[in-house]
């Protein structure tokens, strides 16, 4: 009886072990944006790192959709030899000012597709390039929903939200943090700055001259008033 209680509470801890040990291994295989971080406003490049999941099966489409509520006026592919990229636009609910100009659709989804003899295979993975702007300035963070479609007919769905506070889903939807530029506040404030400091130096430089003035003057003044006293010396001796 000793023994069987043993074994089963041997058999509880490694099964206890084994689910702490899953929970603490980091997921490497997700569908990512790199670099994943990017300020708001300007133009930025970035790519879409798919790797390949499967052991038996590889990667030979690539969908990635791109959000329409933050939408984007210039979205362009980097050529990938043996895939062909194709932007599919979607009208918007509001037109997109860009540069002076109305822009009333923007780039809604792009597909890649292996041409024959190209793949994604097991134990590989590929950088799919864009350049993206102008990055809003209304939000910190893009999601990329994305579908990853295998030559066995599987399709992984990477189109999950994360939330704060609750635990990475398992299917993570790309997503790219945008932080703020330095605006032309702080450009201000340090030409603001700049002035201070050039006028403190040249308030500074006069007041140093001013005083090495004084300086000079009250050296030949007390050597005339010592020459003086000098001769008012002379003339008592000469006189007694």
């Amino acid at each position: 009886m000793r023994s069987l209680s043993a074994r089963r509470s041997l058999g509880a801890l490694v099964v206890a072990a084994g689910a702490l040990l899953a929970s603490a291994v980091p997921a490497f295989a997700h569908v990512t944006v790199q670099p994943g971080s990017v300020q708001q406003g300007g133009y930025s490049a970035v790519a879409f790192r798919v790797p390949n999941e499967s052991d038996t099966a590889s990667t030979v489409k690539v969908e990635v959709n791109l959000p329409l509520d933050h939408p984007m006026a210039s979205v362009r592919t980097q050529p990938i030899p043996g895939w062909t990229a194709v932007l599919e636009k979607s009208k918007l609910d509001k037109p997109l000012d860009s540069h002076g100009q109305q822009i009333t659709e923007a780039v809604s989804k792009i597909t890649w597709t292996a041409n024959d003899g190209t793949k994604i295979g097991p134990g590989q993975y590929q950088d799919f390039a864009v350049s993206l702007g102008a990055l809003p300035t209304d939000t910190d963070t893009l999601v990329f929903k994305a579908l990853q479609t295998y030559d066995n007919g599987d399709v992984v769905r990477w189109i999950e939200e994360a939330k704060d506070g609750q635990p990475e889903p398992s299917k993570p939807a790309p997503a790219l943090k945008l932080t703020k530029a330095a605006g032309a506040t702080a450009a201000d404030q340090h030409s603001t700055d700049s002035a201070g400091t050039q006028q403190a130096a040249a308030a500074a430089k006069s007041s140093d001259s001013t005083a090495r003035t004084l300086g000079v003057v009250g050296i030949v003044v007390g050597v005339i008033g010592a020459a003086l006293g000098a001769a008012g010396l002379r003339r008592r001796s000469a006189q007694s």
